[in-house]
């Protein structure tokens, strides 16, 4: 197999491409094919691993494992779900790999990324402090949980397609949800009792 080397950042002409007949494309190694998936999904994919690792450098490694196993994979696709639930859920498996063995590294960074942050306007300070506390919030969720979050809320998928990209029945990413925003109303009421 050719060395993959990708360049998302050209090809902004081009027109929209049925993700189906990219991916059937990508599993013939078509590198056109394999470089316009990768600007279709980046934004989205990226949103998505970020909001579960917490950590920008990261969320990008995962990213391109993520969209190297989509170049490999491409012919095992199945049609069992639709293109976009199966790549979701080749990123979810991912971000779980990665996190279990960068536990360590991620909450460093993110002490780092926290302690960096200037002050500017007051406006502007408000809407940091309100990042900050929803980020702390969201970091003392389980990553399930906030993969959960993240796919509901941030990339508009349904229960059952979640339950797909999870790999759980759809009872559990409802009580997964459940959890969550229980989690979420306390420890946001915790941070802002803290702040006062």
């Amino acid at each position: 197999m050719r060395s993959i080397h990708w360049n998302p950042g050209t090809g902004g002409d081009d027109p929209p491409q049925d993700d189906l007949a990219l991916l059937d494309r990508v599993a013939d190694e078509d590198m056109d094919a394999f470089e316009a998936l990768y600007r279709v999904y980046r934004p989205r994919l990226r949103r998505f691993i970020g909001g579960m690792t917490r950590q920008s450098a990261l969320a990008d490694e995962v990213l391109d494992d993520t969209m190297m196993v989509v170049w490999r994979k491409a012919h095992t696709y199945n049609h069992e779900a639709k293109v976009s639930t199966w790549i979701f859920a080749i990123a979810y498996r991912q971000t779980l790999k990665a996190l279990r063995h960068d536990e360590e590294t991620v909450a460093l960074d993110e002490r780092r990324d926290a302690s960096a942050t200037a002050p500017g306007p007051d406006a502007e300070r408000q809407q940091q402090e309100l990042h900050r506390y929803l980020g702390d919030a969201l970091a003392g969720l389980s990553a399930e949980q906030r993969a959960v979050i993240e796919l509901t809320y941030y990339l508009g998928y349904a229960c059952r397609e979640i339950a797909q990209i999870m790999g759980c029945p759809v009872d559990t990413v409802k009580t997964r949800m459940f959890y969550a925003r229980r989690k979420l109303k306390t420890l946001l009421a915790l941070t802002q009792e803290e702040a006062i």
